[in-house]
């Protein structure tokens, strides 16, 4: 008799595909080999091309406004390509192999970001007198770009980080639970810790770290996962004892929506982690169970939080809002989303014109979450498809970066860090047009807010470094030491 075994895939065999699959013998598929040289001298022509679309638009919209060029453009200049410049640097010096792509995706959102605050801060100031926001952003941009550069020089090899998993873990716990205890709500939401005149929003930084956790998690126990449990008609779902991991964080994520009232956060968490299992695993049934679970999560805290119970009734009845006040919905307070739709459908095909719109109908998160309707008002369904693709591509970059990295952690890690950006988007973009209801999530690089930005630098930072680790030849590969 002859026994065989089964055994789970071995993701880190040089035989098998980028996500574990066997490739018939021919080895494991790489990107074609391009020099450092010409991949930087590529990265540099399209750093030019996305600081001298920021440069245009930035005076573009200074003379829609006020009819002349804005007196800071001198200085704006200097300090959006001197930024493009140290990070291309950092790059050059340290990540020579990383994708050239990702830089200046990320310099152009950040650029069209600062545009666009420029712009709303005109509005703000005639319509509520309220000070200008740009500036700071733009501190906080140069912040952004200095964390980037640092973790690029400094982080020598990215997969140091798994030895520090539970440390990271139980650092991500703190921070995700301290705004729960802080002084007070803002708008609704407990999501900020407020030190001074300083507000910090430490999810931001908890999904960078959440995303290391769970890729290091997944690593060590990717076998166990893979092959337990039982099939129920043609899908094997995990057994009582796996779903533990899954129960915890669904757990955090509940915290979060309770006592935070923080939708977007939980929901880009969980989806996180049922994301980054599939890939490990490649078992629908976390993904049955992942979805079973946020759905009774929803349901169970939606039935008696007045919080997520208005962002629904907000998104099932966006136009009752202008009815006289008793005919409208119970619990709907707000009319930011009848005017978010109001301005995508001003907007049409091309837009009224950078400058020429009435962004500041929007209210108080025409800066943050709303940010997305200027474009769609002032440059149209061509303005909205061109951000998005960015977007994808910057998305398309990440994904692609793990499929070619050489270890675990490093496909794991950067499929983790691409969902993330995948999924605040979706949640964000998905809010102000109506498609789910609203989560209160800044868009990522475009919105106003400097913790924000400088997480998704940092984010970038750490797939420029899975990629120049995935890119490099093999005869310049480091070896990080084994994690204990």
């Amino acid at each position: 008799m002859i026994i065989t075994t089964r055994t789970s895939p071995d993701v880190s065999d040089p035989t098998r595909g980028p996500l574990g699959d066997r490739r018939g013998g021919r080895g494991r598929q790489r990107v074609p080999a391009r020099g450092p040289t010409r991949a930087r001298t590529s990265e540099a022509g399209l750093l030019v091309l996305a600081v001298s679309i920021t440069l245009y638009g930035y005076a573009y919209q200074s003379l829609a406004v006020t009819g002349s060029v804005p007196d800071g453009m001198a200085v704006f200049s200097v300090s959006v390509a001197g930024a493009a410049l140290v990070a291309h640097l950092a790059v050059r010096r340290f990540a020579a192999h990383a994708d050239p792509l990702l830089l200046p995706v990320t310099v152009l959102l950040s650029g069209i970001g600062l545009v666009l605050l420029h712009r709303l801060d005109a509005a703000y100031a005639v319509a509520y007198n309220a000070p200008a926001v740009a500036p700071g952003q733009r501190m906080w941009c140069g912040v952004g770009v200095a964390a980037c550069a640092a973790v690029v020089a400094l982080l020598k090899d990215y997969r140091r980080l798994q030895r520090y998993l539970y440390l990271t873990m139980a650092a991500a716990l703190v921070l995700l639970a301290a705004p729960a205890f802080s002084s007070g709500d803002t708008y609704g939401a407990k999501r900020w810790i407020v030190l001074g005149t300083l507000s910090l929003q430490p999810g931001e930084f908890v999904k960078i770290m959440m995303a290391v956790c769970f890729a290091g998690y997944l690593v060590t126990h990717r076998d166990a996962l893979a092959l337990t449990g039982r099939r129920f008609l043609g899908v094997r779902f995990p057994s009582g004892r796996q779903l533990g991991p899954i129960a915890l964080v669904w757990v955090a994520c509940l915290f979060v929506l309770v006592f935070e009232r923080d939708l977007g956060t939980a929901l880009i968490f969980f989806g996180l982690f049922v994301i980054t299992l599939y890939v490990a695993t490649r078992r629908t049934g976390w993904v049955v169970c992942g979805l079973l679970m946020a759905s009774v999560g929803a349901a169970v805290v939606g039935s008696f939080e007045p919080y997520v119970q208005s962002r629904v009734v907000a998104w099932l009845h966006p136009f009752d809002f202008f009815l006289p006040e008793e005919q409208r919905p119970e619990g709907l307070v707000s009319g930011q989303l009848a005017q978010a739709l109001f301005s995508f459908g001003s907007g049409g095909l091309t837009g009224t014109g950078l400058g020429i719109g009435h962004p500041e109908l929007i209210g108080f998160a025409g800066r943050s979450d709303f940010v997305l309707t200027t474009v769609g008002e002032e440059l149209g369904l061509a303005g909205v498809m061109a951000v998005l693709l960015l977007y994808t591509l910057l998305v398309q970059r990440g994904l692609r970066t793990a499929l070619v990295a050489r270890d675990p952690f490093g496909k794991l890690l950067a499929t983790g860090l691409a969902a993330v950006m995948a999924l605040q988007v979706f949640v964000v973009a998905g809010g102000v047009t109506g498609l789910i209801p609203l989560t209160g999530k800044a868009l990522p690089f475009l919105a106003q807010g400097g913790t924000s930005l400088v997480a998704n630098w940092l984010l970038v930072a750490l797939l420029i470094r899975i990629s120049d680790a995935a890119r490099r030849p093999p005869a310049e590969e480091t070896h990080a030491p084994q994690c204990r």
